[in-house]
């Protein structure tokens, strides 16, 4: 397909928006600054461009990775394909804005360090948990012991 894949190295604006699809796919949306630094001839000095704020959305799992890995102000690396969205406001008047549907995303390593922490993928069975879920891998099952009837209980009391 002929799709405008894009790379963005910017700042996010606000800590990811986790949400959930009502058939339970996860989605993140997140905006990423990125203002170019230039050099003036005339001064001889850098100064900030016109910056560029992009809206990005994340699928999946790559959503839930993104919500829990990243925050208000990290820089980040975006690999994504760049989407036209058109519409009309209740006015006529027409509208239209770029965004990013999220490929890949990251934390940039240029002024930071971070440690990564590799996911298990699951089986696809819905009843089946990751393997690497720590819930499953708890203690064995203790012995129960029988109930005591309510009335034994008052009894003692």
């Amino acid at each position: 397909m002929n799709e405008t894949v894009v790379t963005v190295v910017g700042n996010l604006t606000d800590a990811p928006d986790l949400r959930y699809t009502p058939a339970g796919v996860a989605l993140a949306k997140f905006t990423v600054a990125s203002t170019p630094r230039l050099y003036d001839k005339t001064s001889g000095e850098y100064r900030d461009g016109e910056p560029l704020f992009l809206t990005c959305t994340a699928w999946r799992e790559l959503a839930e990775h993104a919500a829990e890995s990243l925050s208000k102000g990290a820089r980040v690396v975006v690999v994504g394909r760049l989407r036209l969205s058109r519409w009309e406001t209740d006015e006529g008047e027409r509208r239209s804005a770029y965004g990013l549907d999220v490929d890949e995303v990251g934390p940039s390593l240029r002024f930071a360090v971070a440690k990564v922490a590799k996911m298990t993928r699951r089986t696809g069975h819905p009843d089946e948990p990751p393997p690497d879920d720590l819930w499953t891998q708890s203690t064995p099952q203790r012995q129960t012991e029988p109930a005591v009837p309510a009335a034994a209980l008052r009894a003692v009391s």
